[in-house]
């Protein structure tokens, strides 16, 4: 069992940068990010493997968000997102697992993630 616990949400304005932290229990295969925004179905953000670190991003966020996992035990994975936007709002989600999908669509899917957090609320706004 690998338990997961997000930090670094917050409010800020259109345009602006926050970096979200996940620190995991173990080191799992693959660490990532998903979100829920209000009234919407949760959505595959971001996500990265073990070194050397593959990484996997949702179109709505590729060239504004960028996922690390640092420290030699690779149990922090990072968030960094830039150039955000009001759409950007939502409850973010950690999220890992063991397990290896030589396809990106079963990757990404929410489905196949066996460890959650409990979400920090990010909020883009004037």
């Amino acid at each position: 069992q690998v338990q997961v616990v997000e930090s670094g949400g917050g409010l800020v304005q259109p345009g602006g940068s926050l970096r979200l932290s996940c620190k995991a229990s173990a080191s799992p295969f693959i660490m990532g990010w998903f979100r829920r925004a209000p009234g919407k179905e949760r959505e595959f953000v971001a996500a990265v493997n073990r070194s050397p670190g593959r990484t996997y991003y949702a179109d709505s966020v590729k060239g504004r968000f960028t996922i690390s996992r640092n420290n030699e035990l690779e149990t922090t994975a990072y968030l960094q997102m830039n150039s955000l936007k009001p759409e950007d709002t939502a409850v973010y989600f950690c999220a890992a697992h063991n397990t290896y999908y030589p396809s990106e669509y079963s990757t990404t899917r929410a489905e196949n993630w066996d460890y959650w957090g409990q979400g920090t609320q990010v909020t883009i706004s004037p």
